[in-house]
């Protein structure tokens, strides 16, 4: 059984594939797997894998599979993976030689069901520091935790035993992947070190802002609809009204008001003032925030009112 089994989904990454590759066969840990599923790739990236397929046919694995989308190719790696650990790489990114090595051991040590790294935005002309939060269990995972499934190692036989996977066709994938594992986390760890390099491209999907923006709607109706189903809902409650406010009036409210066409626009911020205030009535009264920071006074000034005066403003921006 290797020790780490590295799911690697590739759709037409041909400028980038190399240096992700090699990021990953220079690992420190020898004892792992690379999966590679290629999601219908039109370009040359195919080439690229059987190059070092020829060499390295101890640990490389290439699955052809018709275009899917990336949590169609990252769910199809997954029966396929044999080691004691999963992790996901995009194939436009690229890691750091120890970073596997170093989060094993860590897993090894403390008998770990995921371990966490963090990570730095790598742009045309500058970087950015990504130190995330830790978080002690997991209701504070739900406050905290960042969302991506790519700077994690995930026991392999939690994501089998839940049949977690990532929903097909459907933008924020890493959202409702994430936060399903997070009931199974009995315990998590970290090593605060900038591993990998994620690669920001100007015509990637997480870029461009259209009517899909409004799949976060779904996610977290999915998120939902799971903790209910596992019973898990009334333990996290507070925790899951926290986030649904979070993510629909940061993030997610920043990529809505980018949306070009202004009658998709108007109705994306019309659903998600609606969602907010129909899902959790009494958002406003979640003792989550209260907590002092500038994320939680900005989110406690929002009423219908002041709620316009930030779309307007993010709009311009």
């Amino acid at each position: 059984m290797p020790k780490v089994s590295v799911i690697v989904p590739v759709y037409n990454v041909e400028k980038y594939l190399k240096r992700c590759i090699n990021s990953i066969l220079n690992q420190t840990l020898q004892d792992i797997e690379i999966i590679f599923v290629d999601d219908g790739s039109t370009d040359s990236s195919k080439i690229i894998i059987e190059e070092k397929l020829n060499l390295y046919r101890e640990k490389i694995k290439y699955y052809y599979k018709e275009n899917g989308g990336l949590s169609s190719a990252r769910n199809y790696g997954i029966p396929y993976a044999r080691g004691e650990y999963i992790a996901f790489l995009d194939s436009d990114d690229y890691i750091e030689p120890t970073m596997y090595e170093e989060m094993y051991n860590v897993a090894k040590k403390e008998n770990s069901d995921m371990v966490e790294c963090d990570f730095i935005w790598e742009y045309p002309d500058k970087q950015k520091y990504d130190c995330g939060q830790i978080y002690n269990d997991k209701k504070e995972a739900l406050e905290k935790a960042r969302v991506v499934a790519w700077n994690k190692l995930i026991k392999r036989e939690i994501l089998e035993k839940e049949k977690i996977e990532f929903p097909f066709g459907l933008r924020y994938e890493d959202v409702e992947f994430f936060y399903k594992l997070v009931p199974s986390l009995n315990k998590i760890s970290f090593v605060k070190k900038f591993f990998i390099h994620y690669v920001q491209r100007d015509n990637s999907i997480v870029n461009t802002q259209n009517s899909k923006t409004m799949d976060i709607f779904k996610v977290l109706d999915n998120v939902i609809e799971y903790y209910k189903k596992n019973n898990y809902y009334q333990e996290y409650k507070e925790q899951l009204e926290y986030t649904y406010t979070r993510l629909l009036l940061c993030s997610s409210l920043k990529r809505m008001c980018k949306i070009d066409n202004k009658d998709e626009r108007k109705r994306a911020l019309d659903e998600t003032w609606n969602n907010l205030n129909t899902k959790f009535p009494d958002w406003k009264k979640n003792k989550l925030l209260k907590k002092k920071s500038f994320k939680n006074i900005y989110m406690r000034s929002v009423n219908r009112v002041t709620f316009k005066i930030y779309c307007f403003i993010l709009h311009m921006i």
